[in-house]
C-alpha cells in the first residue's frame, strides 16, 4: 500500500483540499492523512511539494501510430488532397516508422500525461510497440476495404491481425474492432465484424462524416470522392449510404470519430443508438474539414470526447494541447465551461466510452494519475489554466505503478 500527500486533487471539476490517497492498483481510500495513517500504519508515504495537484491520467481514445513518422511529408489544407498525399507517400512513411519509432510516439503520449490510449491499427505494425508501452492500451484492428471480391481475403487478414492482439496478455492491454469508415468497407464486411463484436464484446470504433466529399459521395456517388473511387477501385458507386451504414450499429455503441459533417437526422439516430463522437480539432482543421458543432451534440444528447487521431494529421499528441485548440475553435461556448467538459471528455468520458475502469480520482477506480507541479494556490479557474499553462506533470502512476518521476 501506498499513499501519496497532494496539496490538492482534481475530482470531477473540483478541488479537494487535506486530502491524501491510499492507493495500490486500485484507488484505496481517499482522505486526510492522519486517518489513512490508522487505517493503513505500513503504508509507504509519498509526500509531494508545495503546490502539488493530483489528477486523473488523461485518455487518447483515437490515435493512428503506424504513420508516426509523418512530419513535414503529407499535404494539408483539403481532405483529398491529403488523402492522395498519403497514397502516395504510404510505403515512404510506413517503412520510416519502425518499433522505435512508434514507441517514440508513445512515449511523447506519457510524458503530456496520456495514460491510455486507443491504438486504431491499419496493418497490426504497431502491436509490438503498443503492447510494451506502459500505458493501457486499446487496440481497435482495423477492418477497410470496399470490393466484394476481395471481402474473403480482407476478413482473413482482419481475422489474423485481430487474433495476433489477442495473444497479448499483460496488464491493461485490451483488443478491440474499428470499421475504417462507410465509403471503404463493403456491407458483406461490416456485418461479419459486428457479428464478432457482439459475441466477445469487444470495444468498436469507426471514422464517419469527416468531410464534405465523403458526405457527398454516400448520399449521392458524386463529388470530389468520385474521381478517387473511380481512378483507384473501378467504382462508380458507394457501398452504402448513410443510412444503411449507421443501421449495422443500430445496437452496438460505437465510438464515432469526427462526425464533422453530421446533420440533424445523422445526430438524432447516433443520439438514439447511444454511440459516443471523438473530437479531434485538429486534426479536422488541418484537412480542411471544418468544427464539429458541440452544441448540438449536447442538443441531441450525444457524449463526446477529444482525442489527437495521429501523426498523419497532426503536429503533437499532446491531448492539453488539443484541448487549448478546441478551447479557442469552439469561441461561442462559455470558456470555464468549455474547459471543464474538455477534461471531463479526456478521463471520465472516455473511460466510460471505452469500458474501463479509470478516468477518475475516485475509491475503487484504476491508480492511473497525475502529479502536476501548479505555481500558486488553485482557485476556480483551475480547469481553464490547466489547459493554457503547461504545467510540468512530475509523476505519472498506471494501475498504481509509477512510471514517471523519482
Amino acid at each position: 500500500m501506498k499513499i501519496i500527500n497532494p496539496n490538492y486533487i482534481y475530482q470531477d471539476g473540483n478541488i479537494l483540499e487535506n486530502q491524501a490517497i491510499a492507493f495500490e492498483k486500485n484507488i484505496e481510500k481517499i482522505a486526510p492523512i492522519e486517518d489513512l495513517l490508522k487505517l493503513f500504519p505500513n503504508a509507504q508515504i509519498i509526500n509531494l511539494p508545495e503546490n502539488s495537484l493530483i489528477m486523473p491520467g488523461l485518455i487518447n481514445a483515437h490515435v493512428h501510430l503506424e504513420f508516426s513518422a509523418n512530419k513535414e511529408t503529407l499535404e494539408y489544407g483539403d481532405f483529398l488532397q491529403w488523402l492522395y498525399s498519403v497514397i502516395g507517400n504510404r510505403d515512404e512513411l510506413i517503412n520510416s516508422c519502425n518499433i522505435e519509432c512508434m514507441k517514440k510516439a508513445t512515449q511523447m503520449m506519457l510524458e503530456s500525461g496520456i495514460t491510455t490510449y486507443g491504438a486504431v491499427s491499419s496493418y497490426g505494425m504497431d502491436l509490438d510497440a503498443a503492447a510494451s508501452s506502459p500505458q493501457n492500451v486499446v487496440f481497435f484492428n482495423e477492418l477497410i476495404g470496399s470490393q466484394a471480391t476481395m471481402a474473403d481475403a480482407l476478413f482473413a487478414d482482419f481475422t489474423a491481425r485481430l487474433d495476433a492482439s489477442k495473444s497479448i496478455k499483460r496488464e491493461g492491454f485490451y483488443p478491440a474492432v474499428a470499421i475504417h469508415s462507410p465509403y471503404s468497407v463493403h456491407p458483406i464486411l461490416v456485418k461479419k465484424a459486428l457479428q464478432m463484436v457482439k459475441n466477445e464484446k469487444l470495444p468498436l470504433s469507426a471514422h464517419f462524416l469527416e468531410s464534405p466529399a465523403e458526405k457527398k459521395w454516400l448520399e449521392q456517388s458524386e463529388g470530389d470522392f468520385k474521381k478517387f473511387f473511380v481512378d483507384f477501385l473501378k467504382q462508380e458507386k458507394a457501398v452504402s449510404n448513410i443510412k444503411e451504414f449507421l443501421a449495422h450499429f443500430t445496437d452496438v455503441p460505437t465510438l464515432m470519430t469526427h462526425v464533422v459533417q453530421a446533420g440533424n437526422e445523422e445526430l438524432e439516430i447516433l443520439s438514439k443508438s447511444k454511440h459516443t463522437i471523438i473530437h479531434c480539432p485538429i486534426s479536422n482543421r488541418l484537412l480542411g474539414n471544418g468544427a464539429i458543432d458541440l452544441a448540438e451534440l449536447d442538443k441531441h444528447n450525444i457524449h463526446w470526447i477529444c482525442a489527437t487521431d495521429g501523426l498523419s494529421s497532426n503536429y503533437t499528441l499532446n491531448l492539453f494541447e488539443e484541448m487549448k485548440i478546441a478551447l479557442f475553435m469552439h469561441h461561442e461556448a462559455d470558456l470555464l465551461t468549455l474547459a471543464k467538459r474538455l477534461l471531463q471528455s479526456v478521463t471520465k468520458d472516455a473511460a466510460k466510452a471505452l469500458g474501463l475502469n479509470t478516468g477518475e480520482i475516485k475509491e475503487g477506480k484504476n491508480s492511473d494519475m497525475l502529479v502536476l507541479e501548479l505555481t500558486s494556490k488553485p482557485n476556480e479557474q483551475l480547469p481553464l489554466h490547466l489547459l493554457l499553462h503547461g504545467y510540468n506533470i512530475s509523476k505519472i502512476y498506471i494501475n498504481g505503478k509509477q512510471v514517471k518521476g523519482e
